[in-house]
């Protein structure tokens, strides 16, 4: 029997890397905690790769309160200097920082939208952009709308929120379909969105 799939080259790294790509990458996230979490974890990826992420990711979850956003923004000095002796995460002060502060701005936005997603849709219309990319080559780092929502978060105290990581927010939370077009998850994902 082939068991052979057809999936994004970037994904047979690990057995970690093809599971996130099969089950998570690119569908679509309506769920307020998991959408921050997102947006976390891609800040911490500054510099480094999505795979070392994706290793520490229960480690960061469980640092960082199962990425509950009321209790990031309490952290006091006490939590952060446990933070930065914690070898399970990124031990980056800026990056630490970074968490609290978009926690922070991340309830200012709930409060003013009522919703996070609510906001965060908005900059691709509330419905996912459908690509047709052969190539991995072909995926943008960055696009209008990832420039959009970066200088936007900004305004509104986000930080390690530039274009590139906002784009892969994006890519991860399945506002673009970027698997290449002959993924198995290409079509499982578009036959998905016409149910929704």
């Amino acid at each position: 029997m082939n068991t052979m799939v057809d999936r994004c080259r970037w994904a047979n790294y690990s057995a970690a890397m093809k599971e996130y790509h099969d089950k998570e990458w690119g569908t679509p996230i309506h769920n307020d905690q998991l959408l921050f979490e997102f947006l976390i974890l891609e800040g911490a990826q500054a510099g480094l790769s999505w795979s070392t992420i994706l290793h520490k990711r229960e480690n960061f979850r469980k640092a960082f309160d199962y990425f509950d956003a009321h209790k990031i923004a309490q952290y006091s000095d006490q939590k952060i200097e446990g933070l930065m002796n914690n070898e399970g995460i990124i031990r980056n002060r800026l990056k630490i920082n970074a968490v609290i502060a978009n926690a922070k701005a991340f309830l200012g936005v709930q409060r003013e939208f009522g919703s996070f997603d609510k906001y965060i849709w908005q900059f691709v219309n509330h419905k996912p952009i459908i690509n047709k990319f052969k190539e991995l080559s072909e995926l943008p780092s960055k696009t209008e709308q990832s420039e959009l929502m970066s200088k936007d978060l900004k305004k509104r105290g986000f930080k390690f929120v530039g274009p590139t990581i906002c784009y892969a927010f994006f890519q991860a939370v399945g506002m673009v379909n970027d698997h290449v077009v002959d993924c198995f998850r290409y079509n499982e994902i578009n036959k998905m969105l016409v149910k929704s």
